[in-house]
This record gives C-alpha cells, structure tokens and sequence, in this order.
C-alpha cells in the first residue's frame, strides 16, 4: 500500500488533510480487495478526524476496527479516548488523555497540533459563551494550570479580579460590513463629477 500521500501530509503539516486522505486510502484498498488491517496507521486516521472535528466518522472507523488490531495497539486506545472525552464534552479530561499518554514519534506532532487546535477552539468557546468566569474553570477549559490559564487570557486582553479569582472576559469587536446605499453613491459620483469639471 502506498502511503507516501499522507506521508507528505504529515511532513508538511497538512493535518487537515489526513482524515480524507486515509478514507480515500482505505475505500481504494477495500475495492482492490487489499487487506491493510495490520499495517494500517489506525491512530493517525483516527486523530485526523478528531482534528477536523468529525467526531461522528471517528466513531464509525472505531467500530470498523478488529478488535485485535484495538487489543495491541495502547496508542490507538489513547487516541480513542480523546474521541469518547470529545463526545462527551469533558473539556479538561480531552487535556488530560493528551498530556496522559507516551506519543509515538509518529503521532506525537499531529496530537500536539490538535492539542493546540483544541486550546484555541477553547478560547472561543469562553470568548462567545462568558462575560466573566473563574481562573479555576478558565484552567479546566484550557487545560493549563491556573497561572499559564491567567496568563493566556490576559494576553488577549482579558482582566483579572484577585481577590474573587475572577477574569473578565475581553469580547472581540464585531466587525459589521457597511453596505453602501447605491442613492448616495450616485449622488457622491455627481458631486466629485461636479468639482472635477
């Protein structure tokens, strides 16, 4: 099987494209009728999914693995919990199977960029759901401890109350497109028609 496609994904840090590439990898090997069970790179296909945020194709491909390729691989089972805290929207617990397993070479860049992707998915999620929250939740959503959390968000402007252990959250400013009244566009091209002439 010829996996120098994702191979040159991985190299050039094109994570995005690795989940479409496995699935077309995988479609072709099926209607070739090439069995790729064993050397298949379960965790990598498993983590580009997670990476896009298609937890639902993640959860499929899960279940279309041989449980023996599952029992022998504690990497896939460590990406695979990532996927179940995901599904279950335990924010902090999705840092902790990050933080909580030995990387292969392999994965260990993939998993870091999901890792920060995840952070600032985070961040947002703060930004547009709070006005103020506690330095403690803030650290549980971004996974960090309280100092690096405070940190993180004050360099986005946030402010922070010491004594309640409160941060206030800094909303961005909406950019609203001005849509330009075609009437005074036209009477502004008479008038500089006008002095030019």
């Amino acid at each position: 099987m010829d996996f120098s496609l994702l191979s040159d994904a991985v190299a050039s840090k094109s994570y995005q494209k690795i989940a479409s590439i496995c699935d077309d990898l995988m479609l072709q090997a099926a209607t070739q009728g090439i069995a790729f069970h064993d050397e298949w790179p379960y965790p990598i296909h498993l983590l580009g999914h997670l990476y896009v945020d298609d937890i639902n194709t993640a959860r499929f491909l899960w279940k279309s693995i041989p449980s023996s390729i599952k029992e022998t691989s504690p990497e896939l089972v460590a990406v695979w919990k990532i996927g179940q805290l995901l599904w279950m929207r335990d924010y902090a617990g999705v840092h902790e199977a990050i933080r909580g397993f030995n990387w292969s070479q392999e994965v260990r860049d993939l998993v870091a960029a999901f890792s920060d992707l995840y952070t600032k998915k985070m961040f947002e999620l703060l930004l547009s759901a709070y006005s103020t929250i506690s330095i403690q939740d803030t650290a549980l959503f971004l996974g960090m401890n309280e100092d690096d959390a405070t940190n993180y968000v004050l360099q986005h402007g946030w402010s922070v109350d010491p004594d309640s252990r409160m941060l206030t959250v800094k909303k961005q400013p909406v950019v609203k497109e001005q849509k330009i009244d075609p009437n005074k566009l036209q009477r502004l091209t008479e008038y500089v028609f006008h002095l030019e002439h």
